[in-house]
């Protein structure tokens, strides 16, 4: 009913930038919280940076000063701007999303996850 769709991951060196986006569609009345997780080998899952349809924003302490998470919600679109990148940031990033859906029933509030896109840091 509802798709995730990540895109800007790939290979970058360490101190350079990238920029993620995702996109969400379907039968969406609202988009409450909208954000980035990240899971690494051998790491457990990880909240990167969220941030509320009101404006509230929360960064994991390790990325603070160098990521920046926005949205457009217009279109439904959450960015994760990365900046000085790490050969630690190297994860997967999955874009999660916490969705007013229309049902046959009226709404309902679901979570939903993209299938994620690899970040590789080199050195």
């Amino acid at each position: 009913q509802v798709q995730l769709v990540e895109s800007g991951g790939g290979l970058v060196q360490a101190g350079g930038s990238l920029r993620l986006s995702c996109v969400a569609s379907g039968a969406i009345l609202r988009i409450n919280l909208m954000g980035w997780y990240r899971q690494a080998p051998g790491k457990q899952r990880e909240l990167v940076a969220v941030k509320s349809s009101g404006g509230t924003t929360e960064y994991t302490d390790s990325v603070k000063g160098r990521f920046t998470i926005s949205r457009d919600n217009a279109r439904n679109t959450v960015y994760l701007q990365m900046n000085s990148l790490k050969v630690e940031d190297t994860a997967v990033y999955y874009c999660n999303a916490d969705i007013d859906v229309i049902t046959t029933r009226g709404r309902d509030g679901k979570n939903y996850w993209g299938e994620g896109t690899l970040v590789t840091v080199s050195s």
